[in-house]
């Protein structure tokens, strides 16, 4: 197997909400035999991108692209940054003559976890086992921009671990970033109907690959007195478990 000199890119969440989410893509890559470095990186500028805010999403895209030069792949455990840096960068520096190509090198580099293990790696078999079937949530970036579904699940598969479709699995769980904030209501609304699809399932488990929708499904759960554990699909392929449940602790 051919090594690999990978970065990851953390993603604000996990970097403050559930580092061992971190920890787990790291893991997961270095078993897959890539060299993984973790460079000083900041945030990726969605959040001011969808806000409107042109100016200082491009100040954001260019520091990370300098961050990310000379890297072979850059890997993140999330299809909505991972999104930016692949699909709206090049938009979004398109008309900076000096981080125009660059953008657009990084873009193509650029992969979501999951979609990098199978479709680039080629990993087929995964160790570690998780009791009972899990349920798993399609956020909207990993699905409709990095075109991943299939991916998690072939993984999951190779764990030994059953996934028991919800109905509308990739329907919006009603975060969007900024949108959760900026119409709570209807946001509120969505979640419900998405959780009702979850508890449906029977699952003990809820999966996803996006911390952001895991955040705003693990809170819904909990004030419905739910007892679904909310993991990162990460954490449970890489066997790191131990932790409490997202929400919880």
């Amino acid at each position: 197997m051919t090594t690999r000199r990978v970065a990851l890119f953390v993603t604000c969440l996990v970097d403050v909400f559930r580092p061992s989410v971190g920890f787990a893509a790291v893991k997961l890559l270095e078993d897959a035999g890539c060299t993984v470095e973790v460079p000083v990186q900041t945030c990726c500028g969605q959040p001011a991108w969808n806000s409107g805010d042109r100016r200082d999403a491009a100040a954001l895209a260019r520091a990370v692209v300098d961050t990310f030069d000379g890297y072979e792949h850059v890997v993140a455990p999330s299809g909505s940054c991972a999104g930016m840096l692949r699909r709206h960068y090049p938009e979004l520096l398109a008309d900076d003559p000096a981080y125009a190509a660059r953008a657009s090198a990084l873009a193509q580099k650029t992969h979501e976890l999951t979609s990098f293990l199978v479709d680039v790696l080629g990993v087929k078999t995964v160790l570690p086992q998780l009791r009972g079937p899990v349920t798993y949530h399609d956020s909207c970036s990993s699905l409709r921009e990095m075109k991943v579904r299939e991916q998690p699940r072939a993984l999951l598969a190779a764990a030994g671990i059953s996934v028991t479709e919800m109905e509308s699995r990739d329907v919006c769980c009603g975060f969007g970033g900024t949108f959760a904030v900026k119409y709570g209501e209807i946001s509120g609304e969505i979640a419900r109907k998405k959780c009702a699809a979850v508890t449906a399932t029977g699952a003990g488990t809820l999966l996803a690959g996006d911390l952001g929708c895991l955040l705003h499904l693990a809170g819904k759960l909990k004030r419905e007195g739910s007892m679904i554990e909310v993991r990162h699909v990460a954490e449970v392929l890489a066997g790191m478990t131990d932790t409490p449940s997202i929400g919880e602790g």
